[in-house]
């Protein structure tokens, strides 16, 4: 059914005024209650639902799991091992604000179980921070990943955010060049999405002149695919960076369709039943607390994905990767071929450039990686 978990913690120090996952601000209190939900959650969930074998990933996402105490993040991660099994290379990631760590806390979560650390940068420079509502300084994130490195990690990745308000070319180029002087083994360029109902919907329009324009935005892209790749990065997903072998397991397994269980208020799981089976917590913190303590899983019947939905997501999700998807893959799936199925809109999207051929694989071209929802578009159902 699944081979990965997701953990998510719906709680921030301050919420971003660009943020639209599930997320709110936080007391101790909140946070010590939830991690027991958490933990009742799991215990739900492995009566009803069977690992394929010994997880090979666990995330904590949210929101800032770093705000969980290290003790806590333990209880969980031991509680995964005897419940569903831990593969003895899993990779544990947890996402951590600069603002919420130091050495002590970073050595408790190694200690803790966590071998990956994902640490919410977003920029180098102190403006940038402060108008993304940021509650860590640009000092504070280079302090954070040296404390990290002390603390015995050797696989961290950190997130950077482009197309940013006022941000230019030089300045992007500028945190590319501090990011790489930090040495991390994965590093995630995100282009600005200004999300419906955040502050930043209110702030910037869809054509405020203080948002980098479609042009600048392209050349920022491209000025990351450049100065990472020459710096030794392999750009194995539209998105995202790693050195050789640094990949992220847990993200690849998603544009894989690998079978995932998603715990915590807002989480979604994927389980490899038939074409697929995909179905969501509530993201109402008192709806999924509430659900949890009457020993009721806090989801509903799911999605049941059809033949033709399954073979869309296939194409979706693996295009991201920079592999790309296989003909062999694809017909094992499926019992039939990519060109027998896709092949008109494989076709066109290779006239145009957005696509190309590398084998018997399917990849997106770097103007596809660009264009990619377009892309996409022609595989939906």
């Amino acid at each position: 059914m699944f081979t990965r978990l997701y953990l998510h913690i719906p709680f921030c120090r301050r919420k971003c005024p660009y943020c639209a996952f599930v997320s709110q601000e936080s007391t101790a209190a909140d946070l010590d209650g939830y991690a027991h939900t958490l933990l009742v959650e799991m215990g739900l969930a492995a009566h009803a639902f069977r690992a394929e074998r010994p997880l090979e990933s666990v995330y904590f996402g949210g929101g800032t799991p770093s705000l969980l105490d290290p003790r806590q993040i333990g209880r969980i991660v031991e509680r995964t091992g005897d419940l569903f099994g831990l593969d003895r290379e899993a990779e544990i990631t947890l996402e951590a604000n600069p603002g919420t760590v130091g050495l002590e806390r970073l050595a408790a979560f190694r200690s803790a179980g966590v071998n990956r650390l994902s640490l919410g940068v977003q920029s180098f420079h102190d403006p940038l921070l402060k108008a993304l509502g940021r509650i860590h300084s640009a000092a504070e994130a280079r302090e954070a990943f040296q404390a990290a490195r002390t603390a015995g990690f050797t696989n961290i990745g950190i997130d950077l955010i482009h197309a940013l308000p006022g941000q230019t070319l030089p300045m992007w180029r500028s945190e590319l060049e501090q990011a790489l002087a930090l040495g991390p083994e994965h590093i995630s360029v995100y282009g600005l999405t200004v999300e419906e109902g955040t502050p930043f919907a209110l702030r910037y329009g869809a054509d405020s002149p203080r948002l980098p324009d479609e042009d600048l935005a392209v050349a920022m892209f491209e000025e990351a695919d450049d100065i990472l790749t020459a710096a030794g990065y392999e750009h194995y997903e539209i998105a995202n960076y790693a050195l050789p072998g640094r990949r992220s397991a847990h993200n690849s397994g998603y544009w894989r369709r690998d079978g995932y269980l998603g715990l915590g208020c807002g989480a979604h799981t994927f389980l490899r039943q038939g074409y697929g089976v995909r179905f969501g917590n509530p993201a109402d913190l008192d709806a999924y607390a509430d659900a949890v303590a009457q020993g009721h899983l806090p989801h509903g019947e799911g999605q049941r994905l059809t033949r033709q939905d399954a073979m869309a997501e296939f194409m979706f999700l693996g295009l991201r990767m920079a592999d790309g998807i296989g003909e062999s893959g694809f017909r094992q799936a499926f019992g039939i071929g990519l060109d027998e199925t896709f092949g008109v809109a494989l076709a066109k999207l290779t006239a145009l450039g957005l696509l190309e051929a590398a084998g018997d694989r399917v990849r997106l071209t770097r103007r596809g990686m660009l264009l990619s929802n377009q892309v996409f578009a022609h595989f939906l159902p």
